[in-house]
């Protein structure tokens, strides 16, 4: 798509959209442009916009501040309105409840599962290597006695 002249945009268009802190390019369609949340794909992109009732092909930045407030709204409210199918954390650990994360959010869960998981990898990893070469078929006494012969 060929970016349209500046005069065709008029005064009230808006370059930058910050949405769950991130900004988004007024220049893209809606449904890209809502792409660049994290924690945001095109098939949600595209249900947000359905939820609200936008174009997704008209440009992010003509958007006024009330229909800005109503997409800010969709994407925050975006686990109430769809199945638990389309949902990026289904069963978070620490709530028990379906949700959908975005921006920062998707950073810090990620985080949090990593060190999660390496602690328990930490508890798991802790049988000594002995057991496993014996459970393996391979007998450790022997190999270190060949050594010394």
């Amino acid at each position: 798509m060929a970016r349209p002249k500046d005069e065709d945009l008029g005064d009230d268009f808006s370059y930058i959209l910050r949405m769950a802190d991130t900004d988004m390019d007024g220049l893209k369609p809606l449904a890209t442009a809502l792409t660049s949340v994290k924690g945001v794909g095109a098939r949600t992109a595209i249900q947000i916009c359905k939820n609200t009732g936008f174009d997704p092909h008209k440009l992010a930045g003509f958007l006024n501040m009330d229909e800005q407030e109503q997409l800010r709204v969709a994407i925050e409210s975006y686990a109430d309105a769809v199945p638990s199918w389309m949902l990026n954390r289904e069963w978070d650990l620490e709530s028990g409840r379906d949700l959908h994360i975005t921006g920062q959010q998707v950073r810090f869960t990620t985080q949090d599962d990593i060190s999660r998981l390496r602690t328990r990898r930490i508890a798991v990893s802790a049988t000594p290597r002995a057991t496993r070469s014996v459970a393996s078929g391979v007998d450790p006494t022997a190999v270190a006695a060949s050594r010394w012969v």
